[in-house]
């Protein structure tokens, strides 16, 4: 490592301490504008502004605390989408973490690529992202049944749940609409994943869930999609901005 290399990362070693002592200031001037507001994290960025987390919503403020901003900001050397790149990393999930025991699992080919999926037996985007997802091959699928849309959503989820192949009553009422009868009355973990899912801030279906942790809500393109299964088996990405955060 040549002479300014190392200089320069010295500097940013110094300014780190900086960094942290001036957000966690900015933290406290915005918890006394805003006592109710669910402050999860203030940092500094490189931009010139402070990023606020507010209930995983990323929004901005300047150094005194004065204003608040709310948008995207895009960097226009990169054309890069700062925000929504931040959003990403700050909604991930770890994929190990998650309650997989209270989840459908369904394998096809050799099941080397894992997902979940947060999906609503009534919702019309998580069929046509499960009639695609048919011909992916070499998967995992953890299906968390969500019904957040209607009481109807329960009572389908609670069929698919207890019949004796719940990943093929799945598949069925999904793409072909065939909705299983019999008992609905076994213990279910409908109540657990919707309160699990709003701990998350998991507000709509499908959401689905990367083995790096990131979230995409709404159905993508089988392109998009097998793009993500690749970046994701790679790891989460390392951010390109190095600071500081509390």
């Amino acid at each position: 490592m040549g002479f300014r290399s190392v200089a320069a990362a010295a500097a940013l070693v110094l300014t780190l301490p900086a960094f942290a002592q001036d957000a966690d200031k900015i933290k406290a001037e915005l918890l006394k504008r805003l006592p109710e507001a669910p402050i999860e994290s203030v940092r500094k960025t490189l931009y010139g502004l402070y990023e606020v987390v507010i209930g995983g919503e990323i929004l901005y403020t300047d150094d005194k605390a004065t204003y608040l901003f709310v948008g995207h900001l895009l960097d226009l050397k990169t054309k890069e989408n700062v925000t929504e790149s931040r959003q990403r990393q700050v909604n991930r999930i770890a994929f190990n973490d998650l309650p997989l025991d209270r989840a459908i699992k369904i394998v096809r080919g050799n099941g080397s690529r894992k997902i979940a999926i947060f999906e609503d037996p009534n919702c019309g985007y998580c069929k046509r992202f499960e009639r695609d997802l048919q011909g992916v091959s070499d998967i995992t699928v953890y299906v968390f049944l969500y019904p957040i849309l209607s009481p109807d959503s329960v009572e389908k989820s609670k069929a698919i749940w207890c019949s004796k192949d719940p990943g093929k009553s799945w598949i069925d009422t999904m793409t072909k609409e065939s909705v299983p009868g019999g008992d609905k009355s076994c213990p279910t973990p409908l109540d657990q994943n919707i309160a699990y899912g709003r701990e998350k801030r998991i507000t709509g279906t499908p959401t689905i869930i990367f083995e790096d942790g990131e979230r995409i809500p709404g159905a993508i393109s089988m392109a998009d999609f097998e793009k993500r299964l690749k970046e994701a088996k790679a790891g989460p990405a390392v951010p390109k901005e190095k600071v500081s955060q509390r």
